[in-house]
């Protein structure tokens, strides 16, 4: 597995395809390819410059981009747009200075079909968060098969103080603020 910083740039072009493969499957397979494509290529030339950026990727055997993992730390104040604005909706504000900021922010975790099974996605979360107690993550409520995976490796669902939304928040089991 291989770490990157803002060097994850001079694999940008081969890292978005593959962010393409994996969020336009099912169940993303409503997402356009093209849109989906330039959306991910964007947001990756502003995250590698946040403070705290790290991604790792594993390669399968014949070179290619088999999982991702990118994330960062998350800032005070807590940002709104994006999914931000429902994820303070859902914790409220207390939740999210206790439970999230400071912590570290998974941003995106990916694997590619031809590697789901090989236990590569826990192995990416699990470096990601090696030295890390504090982090979170997002998940979309209707990814039914990745909610079970982040409940089956012990990530725990903070208490909803707010209105419910259609993206839940995980923390690390590793979190010292666990639920």
């Amino acid at each position: 597995m291989q770490s990157y910083q803002a060097d994850l740039i001079e694999i940008a072009d081969e890292l978005t395809e593959a962010y393409v493969e994996v969020f336009t499957a099912p169940p993303f397979e409503h997402r356009d390819p093209a849109e989906t494509r330039a959306a991910f290529r964007q947001r990756l030339e502003g995250d590698v410059r946040r403070e705290g950026f790290q991604a790792w990727i594993e390669r399968s055997a014949d070179g290619r981009i088999a999982g991702f993992v990118t994330g960062w730390t998350t800032p005070a104040p807590f940002r709104t747009d994006r999914s931000y604005g429902a994820v303070l909706e859902r914790l409220g504000a207390e939740q999210v200075d206790e439970l999230l900021i400071d912590a570290f922010e998974v941003d995106e975790l990916g694997v590619l079909a031809a590697a789901r099974g090989t236990g590569l996605g826990r192995r990416l979360l699990a470096t990601a968060t090696a030295e890390r107690s504090r982090a979170w993550l997002l998940a979309w409520n209707q990814n039914f098969d990745t909610l079970a995976f982040y409940r089956r490796i012990g990530w725990l669902e903070p208490e909803v103080r707010g209105d419910e939304t259609d993206i839940i928040v995980f923390v690390a089991p590793t979190h010292p603020r666990t639920p």
